[in-house]
């Protein structure tokens, strides 16, 4: 668990806070030899992904909530990240799973589901859950990002106040390119994947371009794989207590995951 340790520590020298915004590690008092790899998305932090952690826990599943680079922190930070370093993040949390000896999996949420999917092409985990993917955002400006930051470095969000500790309110332009990268890299390679998935989606997203989960489920050379797409009710974060349907959304991924393949 040096690994672990060594991710809090840079957690706290990166002056993350406050401690919800922290990696985390849950460990079942009755484990079942699986782990799952948990990714947030962009602008956001592990606490997007807790609510699902703690169910795989109960599940006897053992969970790691990686901290992608640039978050928890401010968005002056994230502006200065790479798509690479992310990448280079889950790999390595992926990596310290299996060195523990687990057979893993991998969930994303949005951006997180992106990493999950180009770590696939090179690592391919036992299972994969997509939550809210897309190959298009659904801003027409999105695609010009890289370009835009330079006259308009951030992008404001109106988040509630109760979750402003969480999420960034100013999401760099810059970042935005970097999500691009990671799109891009993604064209034509989504047949090469071939692990069992889950893809949910709703039509209440408001962030991604209609049918672009749809679009990720149909090009993936999975053989075995489900997609679900919710209604206007539910927004594009499905795993907090902000989805009228959170609960439908976990108790889908425990059945996908304990479903033998």
């Amino acid at each position: 668990m040096q690994w672990f340790e060594q991710e809090i520590e840079l957690a706290h020298s990166e002056g993350v806070s406050p401690p919800e915004n922290f990696p985390f590690f849950l460990s079942s008092n009755n484990p079942n030899g699986q782990a799952i790899l948990l990714i947030h998305g962009f602008s956001a932090s592990p606490r997007e992904m807790l609510p699902l952690g703690k169910i795989l826990q109960k599940n006897n599943f053992t969970v790691y909530g990686i901290r992608l680079p640039g978050h928890g922190t401010s968005p002056e930070d994230l502006q200065t990240r790479k798509a690479e370093e992310w990448q280079t993040s889950v790999s390595q949390g992926y990596q310290s799973l299996l060195g523990m000896g687990f057979k893993v999996s991998v969930a994303g949420s949005s951006t997180g589901a992106l990493l999950a999917l180009t770590l696939a092409l090179k690592h391919p985990p036992e299972k994969l859950i997509l939550l809210s993917p897309f190959l298009q955002l659904k801003h027409f400006l999105a695609p010009f990002a890289g370009l835009l930051s330079y006259l308009i470095p951030y992008q404001k969000k109106d988040i509630p106040a109760v979750d402003q500790p969480f999420y960034y309110r100013q999401r760099p332009l810059k970042g935005v390119a970097q999500i691009n990268r990671l799109r891009r890299q993604l064209r034509g390679q989504l047949k090469l994947i071939t692990t069992p998935s889950l893809t949910l989606t709703s039509t209440g997203d408001a962030t991604i371009a209609a049918g672009t989960a749809a679009e990720i489920h149909r090009q993936l050379g999975s053989q075995q794989k489900q997609f679900h797409c919710y209604g206007e009710d539910v927004p594009h974060v499905l795993t907090t207590a902000e989805n009228p349907l959170q609960q439908d959304v976990l108790q889908r991924c425990i059945n996908f995951l304990n479903n033998s393949t």
